[in-house]
């Protein structure tokens, strides 16, 4: 076909321009590609890095050190747990490890009615002992005990906690233990008593029980090994063994007899209550001294075993409405300072140091101790002014010198100072019995006549001495008899003098009086010092027709679980130092000091009584010692400092103690004669104007009649010297 005509198109190749194919990228430059995105991802600069890196070094040190140091700290307490375990003794040594024994002291009817040193009742476990009393401990002491494996960290962070907001230091005050603790803190982590390293018992236990952080750091491994190596059942009865609960009871079982007078197997709630609430603080809360304080600390824990459902709302309720009380006996707390005699004057190695547990057989008598501390108390209530300060002594005992009750002071304490035996004081004229015993040793009779006129001794060193009377007058001639009744100084004077003081001096030393004698004249009128002890004691030597006597309490020592007695006391009564005619005579003239002299506040109707009244220089002591034919005893009283009583003599308030005492003592008694001896008078005679050898300077035999008065003058004055 041809053209059309049309200018045809140049036919030319297509120009395209195409992309160059990328060059590929070198290794290193595709590694830091991917680090710059790597960063770029991570936001990444050079400052996060940094501070980044750090911490990641500081997370690898403190994870490896506390992984290290936590393993370390974990070895040692698995060694040190596996030392204890394999040092821990058997679990019937850890019941009872007192380095103490204990004394138990039964009155005369075999009641307890004191202990000393730290009692131990006997062993109870969880399946004996009351369930009441094993429960209150676990609500009170360790609520989840069967549960933890000897330490609670949720416990030690409570107490921590609750230091810190009462703004104590994070150990001080509570400090969380377990049970378990607490028992390794009461066996002293294992660490015996040693008396070369701790001063006391005491101070040990103290040291045992501080609350530092080594101490619980201590604790821990030793608590380890006790769940190890004992079930919880056998750690709780090692704690309820050792377990110190006031007033020298150790463990429940103690302290249940000491309060309750009862087994810890037989408590209720209440009981059980008061026993667990003892733990937190023993001596505050003992019942013994503050029994209202230990009912609301027991009202605390009752709350918290109904709380943890130990009590239904019936025991709850009943236990709340009815709280614990004291035993009788408890309650009483009698014979305080006859419990302390016995603690000082017994054998050291069975009382004061006893490494066992003792029990003694007292003659101690509940009735009569309450007779004289009811007397005591009547007499300070309706005679003495409020407020004084004046203290008292009573002594009560039997002709043998057994000793029946003791008062030592109108506050009696533990340990406290006992004025019946431990006060050493002037006699007075409560003296002047044992110088009218050796007079009739030696020849004088209650009738014969002696001067009671002024009368001067030359004293070598001292100078010239007169005695007085109390009233001060002068009587002229009197009996021997009047002037005991009347307790005449002078006539006493003359009649030692006439004897020769040795004798004296030996015949009151062989009663029982052995302290240092006073050597002057001055003897007479009982310048010399004793005890109300040892003034009670020789008079029931007069009472017992003349015979020595050594006062004592023990009537049988034993040990504990032992039948047969180490030690058993039949009497005190010892050698005879007058004849017993002589004795029945003294009686009788002592009867007059009560009917007809000094002594008449003592009467006892339808009694017979004898007695004498004491009073010393500037009335610093007054004394009144007097007997029936049952019962010897002995009132003193007196400050402590030595101040002079206001308007007090023998004859007045200590008269009035004895009687109150006397009264109470022999109620419902049947009234028994006293063993003594009226004198005949004798009949007139002319004068003599000699005496007898053994009146070598003595008063001549009685006389009759106020008309030989100037024949009798004149004789005594070439025998005495006239003054």
């Amino acid at each position: 076909m041809s053209s059309s005509g049309r200018r045809g198109r140049k036919l030319v190749a297509e120009r395209r321009v195409s992309k160059a194919p990328a060059p590929s990228r070198t290794p290193a430059r595709a590694k830091s590609a991917r680090n710059a995105t790597r960063a770029q991802r991570k936001g990444g600069n050079f400052v996060t890095r940094f501070i980044r890196g750090t911490l990641r070094l500081i997370w690898r040190l403190v994870w490896g050190l506390t992984w290290r140091l936590g393993a370390t700290v974990a070895l040692l307490l698995f060694l040190a747990s596996a030392y204890f375990y394999m040092t821990m003794p058997p679990f019937n040594d850890l019941l009872d490890n007192r380095a103490r024994g204990s004394v138990t002291m039964l009155d005369q009817n075999e009641n307890v009615f004191a202990w000393r040193g730290e009692t131990f009742g006997g062993i109870i476990t969880t399946d004996t002992v009351s369930p009441h009393l094993k429960n209150a401990i676990i609500a009170t002491e360790d609520r989840r005990f069967y549960w933890h494996f000897g330490v609670s960290p949720r416990g030690i962070a409570g107490a921590i906690r609750s230091n810190m907001q009462s703004g104590r230091g994070a150990f001080a005050g509570a400090g969380g233990s377990t049970i378990t603790q607490q028992v390794a803190k009461l066996l002293c982590l294992g660490v015996p008593f040693d008396p070369d390293q701790w001063a006391s018992e005491a101070a040990y236990e103290a040291d045992c029980r501080r609350g530092t952080v080594w101490r619980k750091i201590q604790e821990l491994p030793y608590a380890f090994a006790l769940e190890a190596r004992f079930s919880k059942d056998e750690i709780l009865t090692i704690y309820m063994n050792r377990a110190f609960l006031g007033a020298g009871s150790r463990g429940f079982e103690a302290a249940s007899q000491r309060y309750f007078g009862r087994s810890a197997t037989e408590v209720g709630p209440a009981e059980a209550a008061m026993l667990a609430g003892l733990l937190v603080a023993p001596s505050f809360y003992a019942p013994t001294r503050n029994l209202r304080r230990a009912q609301d600390r027991a009202n605390v824990v009752i709350g918290l075993m109904h709380e943890q459902g130990y009590l239904t709302e019936y025991q709850f309720a009943e236990a709340r409405s009815y709280p614990a009380t004291l035993s009788e006996s408890a309650e009483a707390q009698r014979g305080i300072h006859f419990a302390d005699w016995l603690m000082q004057s017994g054998p050291s190695f069975l009382t004061r140091d006893t490494t066992e547990d003792v029990m003694i057989s007292t003659t101690f008598d509940p009735r009569i101790q309450a007779a004289a501390e009811e007397a005591v108390t009547h007499v300070f209530e309706n005679r003495v002014r409020e407020g004084s300060e004046a203290e008292v002594a009573v002594v009560v005992m039997s002709a043998d010198g057994a000793v029946r009750g003791m008062v030592g002071g109108r506050r009696p304490s533990v340990g406290g100072f006992n004025r019946a035996t431990q006060a050493m004081r002037q006699t007075g004229s409560a003296f002047k019995p044992f110088l009218f015993a050796a007079a009739l040793e030696n020849g004088f009779e209650p009738y014969d006549i002696v001067e009671d006129a002024p009368l001067t001794i030359n004293i070598p060193g001292s100078g010239p001495w007169s005695p007085r009377n109390y009233d001060n007058e002068f009587h002229g001639f009197v009996t021997l008899t009047e002037a005991l009744a009347r307790s005449l100084n002078t006539p006493a004077v003359r009649i030692s003098e006439a004897m020769g003081r040795d004798r004296v001096r030996e015949v009151a030393n062989q009663f029982g009086l052995h302290s240092d004698l006073a050597e002057g004249p001055a003897l007479a009128l009982g310048a010399s010092e004793a005890s109300l002890l040892e003034m009670t004691a020789a008079y029931a030597g007069i009472l017992n027709g003349g015979s020595a006597v050594r006062p004592f309490g023990i009537k049988q020592l034993r040990l504990l679980g032992d039948d047969e007695p180490l030690f058993r006391a039949g009497s005190g009564i010892g050698d005879r130092v007058i004849p017993e005619r002589s004795a029945q005579i003294l009686t009788w003239m002592m009867t007059r000091v009560i009917s007809e002299g000094t002594g008449g506040r003592a009467r006892l109707d339808g009694w017979q009584v004898a007695g004498k009244t004491g009073t010393t220089q500037a009335a610093r002591d007054a004394w009144f010692i007097g007997f029936t034919a049952d019962y010897v005893a002995g009132v003193w009283m007196g400050y402590d400092d030595n101040s002079p009583l206001r308007g007090v003599t023998g004859g007045g308030l200590p008269a009035e103690i004895w009687r109150e005492t006397m009264l109470r003592v022999h109620d419902g008694l049947t009234p028994r004669p006293l063993p003594m001896l009226e004198p005949e008078r004798p009949i007139m005679e002319a004068p003599r104007t000699s005496a007898p050898p053994a009146q070598a300077q003595g008063a001549p035999r009685s006389q009759s009649g106020g008309s030989l008065e100037d024949t009798i003058r004149g004789v005594l004055g070439s025998i005495f010297g006239g003054n």
